[in-house]
C-alpha cells in the first residue's frame, strides 16, 4: 500500500520507517525541507515540499495511488484541513489527523475523520500509571468522562447473563472476548468460563465497579 505523511518530525519520521519496513511505500510531505533529514539514509520512499492541503503537493506525493494518509504536522488546521481534502477530493479510504485541541478532536471525529488527540491520550497513559483504578481502564474518551475496563471478574460469575452483571455493576458490557473472537453479547448471553469481558462505565466509578466484579454475585431472594 502506498501511504502519504504530513508531517516530518519525530513521529512523521517514525511512522514513515514503520511503513517502510513493513513493505509499504512512502511519501513525506513538509514544507520546511530541513525536516527531511529525520528520515535518515535508508528511506527510499519521496519526500515533497509542499504544504499538506494543497492539492497539487498531494498529487506530487502520490495521494492519487494512496491507500492511506496520516496528517501528523505541529498545526491541528493544517491537520484537519489535509484529512478532509485526501478524503473528500481523492478519496483515501484510511484517514487519521493527529489533534492536539480535544475540543476540536470531538467536532472531528463527528465529521467522519479519526484522529488521534495527543492531550487526552498522553493524560490517560499518565493517569493509567499513577492511579490505582487508571490500571484498568483499556480507554477512555477524549473528554475523560466514560473508561472502558477489562471486569476482573469472580469466577461465581460464569452461567450468569449479562443483564445481572449488569445491573449488579451498573455499567454496560460493551463486547467479550470468547476463544480469541470478540463478541458483541446480548443481554441474555451467557458468561462462560475462560470470557474476558469489557465494561464500559463513568470514569469515577471504575474503582466501584471494579470491587464489585471481583465478588461473587448476591442471590436474588
Amino acid at each position: 500500500m502506498h501511504v502519504v505523511i504530513l508531517g516530518c518530525g519525530r513521529v512523521g519520521a517514525s511512522l514513515a520507517a514503520a511503513l517502510q519496513r513493513l513493505g509499504h511505500t512512502v511519501a513525506v510531505v513538509d514544507k520546511d525541507p530541513e525536516s527531511f533529514h529525520r528520515l535518515g539514509k535508508e528511506f527510499r520512499g519521496r519526500h515533497v515540499t509542499g504544504n499538506g492541503f494543497d492539492k497539487d503537493v498531494l498529487a506530487e506525493a502520490g495521494i492519487e495511488q494512496a491507500g492511506a494518509f496520516a496528517a501528523v504536522s505541529n498545526g491541528d488546521n493544517s491537520n484537519i484541513v489535509s484529512a478532509r481534502v485526501a478524503r473528500e477530493t481523492f478519496g483515501v479510504e484510511q484517514v487519521v489527523a493527529r489533534i492536539y485541541d480535544p475540543k476540536r478532536a470531538e467536532v472531528y471525529q463527528r465529521l467522519g475523520i479519526p484522529t488521534v488527540a495527543t492531550v487526552p491520550w498522553t493524560t490517560d497513559r499518565f493517569l493509567r500509571m499513577l492511579l490505582p483504578e487508571g490500571a484498568a481502564t483499556e480507554w477512555r474518551d477524549p473528554s475523560g468522562s466514560v473508561a472502558v475496563l477489562r471486569l476482573p471478574l469472580h469466577e461465581d460469575w460464569v452461567g450468569k447473563r449479562v443483564r445481572e452483571l449488569e445491573t449488579a455493576l451498573g455499567c454496560r458490557v460493551a463486547f467479550v472476548m470468547r476463544f480469541g473472537n470478540g463478541v458483541l453479547p446480548q443481554s441474555n448471553t451467557v458468561v462462560q468460563a475462560d470470557d474476558t469481558v469489557y465494561a464500559a462505565t463513568l470514569s469515577g466509578t471504575v474503582t466501584e465497579v471494579t470491587a464489585t466484579a471481583q465478588r461473587p454475585p448476591e442471590e436474588s431472594e
